[in-house]
């Protein structure tokens, strides 16, 4: 029987959302930190966790990069395969990556698994795997979706936040608590400190807002010209690593090395 993240994903198509205005932004700034970690490692080994339709994979190992890729859903692999690039392709889940030894990979991205894992306990379990694989000095990479957007977002713009603390789909502090039907789910940065103190042997380079206010601006940044658009970049580039905006963005980007 298909799941319900399945039937999602056979409709959604992720190539386009990172190519509108406001998922360019997401996409540049974590290709922009991506590469300040790949520097100086020429020809690295990537594996891509949850690699959708391989709008990084295939990016990168068109810069010359030996990347992997791992995908859950067989819609979103067919699609990748699909586009012949030399991307090493394979069905597989973020909770077990038996397939490949421990400290194969130089860097390891974990893009869109942690949307969709519901407990911290299996965002553990996705971490300790992705740690596993990636050899000691390597880089993790690690997105998550923010509490404060989805509660901004679906619980207030688009009004359900009564129905939802009435649910307990919002919990008394406006804590998102999703299940399987819901989707996604959403961290707050005290959650993402949580997981990696439960992974030993990682330590946080740095975490930024992956893509800062771009998705509450979509009809601004889609109105914009092409010049402004540039300025937006660049502002959001000089700003996503400032802390008081990490918890509103939309996504953001945990980066942590391999110490161990």
């Amino acid at each position: 029987m298909m799941t319900e993240l399945e039937k999602h994903y056979n409709k959604f198509n992720e190539d386009k959302r990172l190519t509108r205005r406001h998922g360019q932004v997401e996409y540049r700034t974590s290709m922009k930190y991506i590469h300040k970690y790949l520097t100086d490692c020429p020809g690295a080994a990537i594996l891509d966790v949850g690699a959708g339709t391989g709008r990084y994979s295939i990016a990168l190992a068109r810069e010359g990069y030996d990347v992997t890729a791992v995908e859950l859903v067989k819609y979103n692999l067919g699609i990748l395969k699909s586009k012949n690039s030399s991307v090493k392709a394979y069905q597989g889940n973020a909770l077990k990556l038996k397939r490949f030894a421990d400290a194969s990979f130089d860097m390891t991205l974990v893009f869109g698994p942690m949307y969709h894992l519901y407990s911290i306990e299996d965002k553990v379990t996705a971490l300790k795997e992705a740690k596993r694989v990636t050899k000691a000095g390597g880089v993790i990479l690690v997105a998550y979706c923010m509490n404060e957007y989805g509660v901004l977002t679906y619980g207030f713009k688009e009004n359900h936040v009564q129905e939802c603390l009435k649910d307990g789909r919002l919990n008394e502090a406006f804590h998102c608590v999703s299940q399987e039907k819901d989707l996604y789910d959403y961290v707050r940065l005290e959650d993402i400190n949580a997981i990696n103190a439960a992974v030993s042997g990682v330590k946080r380079e740095q975490i930024v807002a992956a893509d800062g206010p771009a998705d509450y601006l979509r009809p601004v940044l889609n109105a914009m010209d092409e010049e402004t658009f540039e300025l937006f970049v660049q502002y959001h580039f000089s700003t996503c690593e400032r802390p008081e905006l990490l918890g509103a963005s939309a996504h953001t980007l945990d980066i942590l090395r391999r110490v161990e």
